[in-house]
């Protein structure tokens, strides 16, 4: 069989037990028996969440759980501040402009992370905004935002905070409750380990107040309809049933590992991939103070065309990495330390990136990407 490893911030690798719950015959959802797997699921989400907040599944990708957090908090003419330093920063902004909600872009340089004080400026100056689109890790870029710090700032005003943590979610450190964030959102495809498919928002009382006074149109994404279901241990409508169920397998892992230790096994691997980069000459994109555990981004020699480094790995090599979005199209490389890729995993992807980086004209010593990455394993402690 061809080697198929994904190396890429979603889709991630999906684990042999959970590929088996895949594989279990459909049950209906309208019954005792998935309901006890809804419980399940969301008890779990609220476990890496760290939150007792609600968590609402919708039958979507990420995309769909971020359009129904700005038709649920928002009417038409609102205000609201969205970050854009790269592509998913850019869909906050689309989402809010097709609902007639007014965005005050804060533009960040790609490569870089919004500072507290930039958006504390913008909340003071106006103070009709009503809420904060952030995103946590910006997988075009390979940047890692201090929500934290911004969580303080915003929970401060009446406006609420927002934040896409799509590709963050179980792998970095997200404290829901005790930074005070008012909306998550994540998906299924990325650190969860599975098909995408289902998006999970998570709602606090703050954010419950706007829900209820938006005038924007929904329907399906209704959060006042998913409350109610919630409330009965349901969905209002036909749920992502077959991943719902995997997902508690996927919960499993998280809860037998623990969070700190997964959080930590991420960390590993970007550190690993940071120093195999730099020992083939290579220099990571992001500013150095924000790199992300989520995915490395790593430029590209001139000489070397992205877009078709990705293609050779790909189909040639079986290896999956993500090449660069929007200006950074052919100029980068991303390669992901999400889900349940391990050390091996990253040896073996740069084994091949070295084998094609030397067949598309880029000069290093041979194996030096490995012996680093190899070096940097044995000498990190392992996660507990």
């Amino acid at each position: 069989m061809k080697r198929n490893l994904l190396l890429t911030p979603g889709p991630t690798q999906i684990p042999a037990d959970v590929c088996a719950a895949l594989g279990r015959p459909i049950i209906h959802h309208r019954t005792p028996q998935f309901q006890e797997n809804l419980k399940e699921g969301i008890a779990g989400m609220q476990y890496v969440l760290q939150t007792k907040n609600d968590v609402y599944f919708l039958a979507s990708s990420g995309t769909g759980g971020m359009e129904a957090a700005v038709v649920n908090l928002l009417s038409p003419h609102d205000k609201a501040i969205t970050v854009e330093g790269g592509k998913f920063g850019e869909r906050w902004t689309e989402l809010c402009q097709a609902y007639g909600i007014e965005a005050q872009v804060l533009e960040v340089a790609w490569g870089h992370a919004v500072q507290p004080r930039q958006i504390k400026q913008r909340l003071d100056a106006d103070k009709d905004i009503k809420a904060v689109f952030v995103t946590h890790c910006e997988t075009s870029t390979g940047v890692t935002t201090d929500i934290q710090a911004i969580a303080e700032v915003v929970r401060k005003t009446d406006a609420v905070l927002v934040v896409d943590a799509i590709s963050s979610l179980g792998v970095i450190d997200l404290k829901m409750d005790a930074w005070g964030v008012d909306v998550v959102v994540g998906a299924s495809h990325k650190g969860f380990m599975l098909p995408p498919g289902l998006a999970m928002v998570a709602v606090n009382e703050k954010a419950l107040r706007l829900v209820e006074r938006s005038k924007s149109p929904r329907f399906y994404f209704d959060f006042r309809a998913s409350k109610k279901a919630a409330a009965k241990n349901d969905t209002p409508f036909t749920p992502a049933i077959g991943i719902i169920v995997a997902l508690g397998e996927s919960l499993k892992i998280f809860r037998k590992q623990g969070l700190e230790a997964v959080f930590e096994r991420c960390e590993r691997l970007a550190k690993g991939t940071r120093v195999a980069a730099a020992a083939l000459g290579l220099e990571l994109y992001p500013d150095k103070s924000c790199l992300s555990n989520v995915v490395t981004a790593v430029k590209l020699p001139a000489n070397i065309d992205g877009t078709k480094l990705v293609k050779i790995m790909r189909d040639t090599h079986g290896i999956s990495i993500a090449g660069g979005q929007g200006e950074l199209k052919g100029k980068i490389i991303r390669i992901a330390h999400m889900g349940c890729l391990t050390e091996e995993d990253i040896i073996t992807g740069f084994t091949y990136l070295e084998i094609v980086l030397k067949e598309l004209g880029h000069a290093f010593p041979a194996g030096a990407g490995v012996s680093a990455a190899k070096k940097t394993f044995e000498e990190l402690p392992v996660a507990r």
